[in-house]
């Protein structure tokens, strides 16, 4: 009888530590699970960095939209009286040239026609008036092609300077990810130059990854 009741409670502790075993298991798998679960509806932290990259892109389109906005996405907005007067200045003198070229045109054709209504010569320019009086006709011809040609530069120095505006965006837009740092450093050191077989001061610019 004893020996029957001390096989039972054996039996009875291995079933309760089988069963404990199995309950233990089943718990960690699904925890494992849940823990599993979690992480992978975590954002990865390097794919929440690349999306908050400066894009070059953006400051290269926002900057062809209109001057200097890519500059203020840039943070550089120091910048955009720059480019501001840099376009202002060529669109004033296209403006400039462009009246002159009119006026000057306007007054050729009074002065090749030989016109004398008093409405038309009112109309000419007070400065070209004392050319359309006097016939001169070629000079009048001379200053209308010289205004016409400082149209069209100014034109194309506009066009420049708006590509500048948008290449320095784009440019600035990718530095923002370079690492500048005390790592980077610029130094002056004596050099040997085997070529010339002589001694001199060279210049050292050494990029350091991070430590």
């Amino acid at each position: 009888m004893k020996y029957g009741a001390a096989l039972l409670l054996v039996f009875i502790l291995a079933f309760n530590a089988s069963a404990q075993q199995r309950d233990t298991a089943l718990v960690k798998k699904d925890t494992s699970l849940f823990v599993k679960g979690r992480l992978d509806t975590i954002p990865k932290k390097t794919d929440t960095v690349a999306k908050q990259k400066h894009n070059p892109r953006k400051a290269a389109i926002r900057s062809a939209i209109i001057p200097g906005w890519g500059q203020a996405y840039n943070r550089k907005y120091w910048k955009i009286p720059v480019v501001y007067t840099a376009l202002g200045i060529p669109a004033y003198l296209f403006y400039d040239n462009l009246q002159w070229y009119n006026r000057t045109k306007y007054a050729l054709v009074v002065a090749s026609t030989h016109s004398t209504n008093a409405d038309s010569i009112s109309r000419v320019n007070r400065e070209l008036l004392p050319f359309v009086q006097s016939g001169r006709t070629t000079e009048l011809q001379n200053y209308r092609n010289e205004f016409r040609r400082n149209v069209d530069y100014s034109a194309l120095v506009f066009l420049l300077f708006w590509g500048l505006n948008i290449v320095d965006a784009t440019v600035d837009a990718h530095l923002k990810e370079f690492d500048v740092s005390p790592d980077l450093s610029l130094k002056i050191k004596p050099g040997y130059s085997p070529t010339g077989n002589t001694y001199g001061l060279s210049l050292v610019f050494d990029i350091h990854k991070p430590r």
